[in-house]
């Protein structure tokens, strides 16, 4: 079946055409920015057109030919005229689509209550719309109507990512205690792949959740328990507006005031299925539905394993439908700082290697040794290893060893060195070492503190590529609380570790050179 998928640089979008071509469907990409799409795993196995949903005959051609076409636009945080835009490219979309000759047309809507007109949220009203104005369009329609999506990356639940994480104690508004019917973006991309075969005489909406029913209270507590934070204090106010409760979230979290003003208008209405007639045409699974504590475990789980780490942009590994991609926005996928550094250094990659993997135990940390015996003794005071631990082999690691305050928790000898601290802290933090002799074998650093080398800086025989990072995810506010209060003594700690290491590999390679003339 040829499938055409809008709002393919989206959150849902995104994660769905991998799914399509998984059932076997031949998938045609539509992107007003192509270049968006660089880097996803799939994009050479899609057929990627440059199309806008908003122009009649660009959208017309980019449906020709098409079986089924999933409309997945909505102008989220775009400003006040968002509704009047909404309604002008859906009615776009839905003559394009009638006259290519389209199948049917597949949308992901917002699910609403049964209130009189006008009662309804701006973006609650405008997703209902486009979802009429679809199903009036003559092509046979599936609307899939969600309330909160449970996976990293999706607004709504990072918004209640962050608040939980970094606000142990709140006052919310009234809708607090509301009733929600939130599901996991697995199953949320189950059924959309499975609306792309329901008979042609459907058309009609769905109420797609999952299996449980829960205030927005009690998503936050249960979202603490399961990320192992205390239980949250949570009192309710009536004098917060959606207005001031935006401005609130955008102080307090990542996610712009601009896009939490709408998410949090519609969480003043009870968002609760009242059918599941979808399962007539996709059935559950014989496991049963994600529950809200499980969705929340799939979220956190590449953070939780220390899968973040394993590659330099693991947002580019294709990976579970929870985990964040490289288009999602800059806030998704929770805190998670890092300090990143590189430099060129004047020997070759074996003696640099050498250097690095005789790191630590009696050899120290090549930094300022008194920061790092200060943080032992508060790491032995507080109950942790501190650096008595050492090292098992003065030149040698290898995986599980351990390494004073450190584990070795991977290691590719020659290359690169992953550290997972095991000392007393508010989050996780690993320590990543790589030796390369090319820079255009590793991205642009996220956070460094001076220019990195271009790929001809880095070549040569006798010249090697030294990227180091540090990074830390906060558990809470006092995680927050800590990496703020440890920022200022990275320019120390890390930055003299990235000269040291390199300059006692230069020296290395003197000696070398030096002993091998010796002996011509």
């Amino acid at each position: 079946m040829k499938i055409a998928v809008t709002g393919v640089t989206g959150y849902v979008g995104g994660r769905l055409v991998p799914e399509l071509l998984g059932a076997g469907h031949d998938v045609r990409a539509l992107a007003r920015n192509p270049a968006r799409l660089a880097g996803r795993e799939w994009v050479d196995r899609v057929e990627v057109v440059e199309a806008d949903a908003s122009d009649l005959d660009d959208i017309r051609a980019a449906l020709e030919g098409c079986d089924v076409a999933y409309y997945l636009i909505h102008s989220l945080g775009t400003g006040p005229t968002f509704e009047a835009r909404d309604r002008r490219t859906a009615l776009t979309f839905a003559r394009a689509a009638r006259e290519a000759g389209v199948r049917r047309v597949v949308y992901l809507g917002g699910m609403y209550p049964d209130v009189p007109e006008g009662e309804l949220s701006p973006h609650l009203a405008s997703r209902k719309e486009v979802g009429d104005i679809l199903l009036a369009s003559g092509v046979p329609t599936a609307v899939l109507q969600a309330a909160v999506i449970l996976g990293s990356g999706s607004a709504s639940f990072e918004m209640m990512r962050y608040l939980t994480e970094r606000l142990p104690a709140m006052t919310t508004p009234r809708w607090v205690d509301n009733r929600i019917q939130p599901i996991a973006v697995r199953d949320v991309l189950r059924y959309l792949v499975g609306a792309a075969t329901l008979p042609d005489d459907v058309s009609r909406a769905f109420d797609i959740g999952g299996p449980d029913v829960l205030t927005y209270r009690d998503m936050m507590q249960r979202y603490a328990r399961v990320a192992g934070l205390p239980r949250r204090r949570i009192v309710s106010v009536p004098v917060l507006t959606p207005k001031l409760s935006s401005h609130w979230v955008g102080l307090v979290t990542p996610v712009p005031s601009g896009i939490a003003r709408p998410l949090v208008e519609s969480l003043q209405h009870e968002v609760v299925c009242q059918e599941d007639d979808i399962t007539q045409f996709v059935p559950d699974p014989p496991e049963g539905l994600v529950g809200f504590d499980r969705a929340v475990e799939l979220a956190l789980q590449r953070v939780h394993d220390g899968e973040v780490t394993t590659r330099w942009s693991s947002a580019s590994v294709p990976g579970a439908p929870s985990d964040p991609l490289p288009t999602d926005p800059d806030w998704a996928g929770g805190s998670l700082y890092v300090d990143e550094r590189r430099t060129v250094v004047d020997a070759p990659r074996d003696v640099l290697w050498r250097v690095i993997e005789e790191i630590g135990g009696q050899g120290g940390w090549y930094s300022w040794s008194l920061a790092w015996r200060a943080r032992g003794l508060l790491d032995r005071l507080v109950g942790g290893p501190g650096l008595r631990r050492g090292r098992r082999d003065e030149h040698r690691l290898r995986v599980d060893d351990e390494l004073d305050f450190w584990r070795v928790e991977d290691i590719e000898p020659g290359s690169r060195l992953l550290l997972r601290a095991e000392m007393r802290l508010p989050g996780l933090a690993w320590l990543e070492l790589r030796v390369d002799e090319s820079a255009a074998e590793l991205p642009d650093a996220t956070d460094s503190s001076a220019p990195g080398p271009t790929p001809d800086e880095a070549s040569g025989p006798d010249r090697t590529y030294f990227a180091q990072r540090a990074l830390f995810y906060p558990h809470g506010l006092a995680g927050q609380l800590y990496w703020w209060w440890v920022k200022p003594f990275h320019g120390v700690v890390f930055g003299g570790m990235q000269r040291n290491v390199a300059e006692a590999a230069v020296a290395a390679a003197r000696e070398n050179r030096e002993g091998a003339a010796g002996t011509t």
